[in-house]
């Protein structure tokens, strides 16, 4: 039996979506039927691209268009407003990190996911890369021993330019951080969920070298334990002249194991074993990875089972718990700050 055809908007016309909407051209069960955004430039050019129609307000086009499923990539402030409004006109969701910008936005899609009877899907897509996937299934099956640490590095690069082009990305009312919300919390969420749940985070984040372009971090140190016992380390910056390959160390009782890409593992008996990504990302932006197709294929394919998506909003909430965690000792006076900056 073929799978029903599923009439799809996207919500956002920025950087990300070409990402979403070229996943959603490859599905022979998936239609763009709109998009949104309410900057007409961004607008136009994807109803050209796509020829469909284009909405400034998605309230406009869940009404017209009544689409089965929504992926919005759009600024993290409106996450989960767009989220809810998706789920309350009864479509799925598949939504771009960070499941929202606050916890207080966070909870309140939590709480309508848990209502309705649509699915979300969060995209935390590097947890479907081939060697990430090898990593928790060696680690799960125990024959490593005991997971005593690890260490994390994102190295990459952002200007002043990354930022004036899209002012919402450097303030904390509308981005709702810098670094870690919009760059290495996809290195967060592996750890976390490689390693275990997260009960201490201690830590320390500055804006080293973007100070006179935005209010947010840009470089960030944190110490994370686990409730396994491990613990890891995770340093990350903007600072970087280019974007390396995220970087993730994890030392077992019998192993370590590195991910830079690749998987190497090597045992204690001197014995290497390699795992490689399933093909390689090419172009400007290759270090987003290549598994965002892999999820959202995997999501569209579950959507008749009843079940909750596997990272759904709830799996979602971890990485921004901890990194809120770490606002809190590094940014406490955060939230007067947005309130001065207005949001715009």
């Amino acid at each position: 039996m073929s799978a029903a055809l599923r009439r799809v908007a996207v919500l956002g016309c920025g950087d990300i979506s070409a990402v979403h909407l070229a996943a959603i051209a490859a599905m022979p069960d998936a239609e763009l039927v709109a998009v949104c955004d309410p900057d007409e430039g961004r607008r136009s050019a994807a109803e050209t691209s796509w020829q469909v129609p284009g909405y400034a307000d998605h309230r406009d086009l869940l009404a017209a268009v009544r689409p089965d499923v929504v992926h919005v990539c759009t600024p993290h402030v409106t996450h989960a407003d767009l989220a809810i409004a998706a789920l309350d006109a009864g479509a799925h969701v598949v939504l771009e990190k960070p499941v929202a910008h606050d916890r207080a936005a966070a909870t309140r899609l939590l709480d309508a996911a848990d209502r309705a009877a649509t699915r979300v899907a969060v995209c935390f897509q590097n947890r479907y890369n081939a060697p990430v996937q090898a990593v928790h299934e060696l680690l799960r099956g125990g024959a490593l021993g005991a997971v005593l640490g690890a260490s994390a590095t994102v190295f990459w690069h952002r200007d002043a330019d990354y930022y004036r082009d899209r002012p919402w990305r450097g303030r904390w009312a509308t981005a709702g951080g810098g670094l870690l919300m919009n760059q290495a919390i996809h290195t967060i969420d592996l750890l976390q969920w490689l390693l275990g749940d997260v009960d201490r985070v201690v830590g320390g984040a500055a804006t080293r070298l973007l100070g006179d372009v935005i209010e947010v971090e840009d470089t960030a140190d944190l110490v994370l334990r686990h409730r396994g016992g491990a613990t890891s380390t995770v340093f990350a910056t903007l600072s970087h002249v280019v974007n390396a390959p995220v970087s993730i160390e994890i030392t077992t009782e019998r192993a370590m194991l590195v991910l830079r890409g690749d998987l190497t593992v090597t045992y204690e008996d001197g014995q290497v074993d390699r795992v490689h990504e399933r093909g390689a990302a090419v172009g400007e932006r290759a270090y987003w990875g290549v598994s965002h197709e892999l999820l959202i294929r995997d999501f569209y394919d579950g959507l008749d089972s009843g079940r909750p998506f596997w990272i759904d909003p709830r799996a979602a909430r971890s990485s921004l718990d901890i990194i809120q965690d770490l606002y809190d000792q590094a940014f406490p006076d955060r939230e007067t700050a947005a309130a001065g900056s207005g949001g715009a």
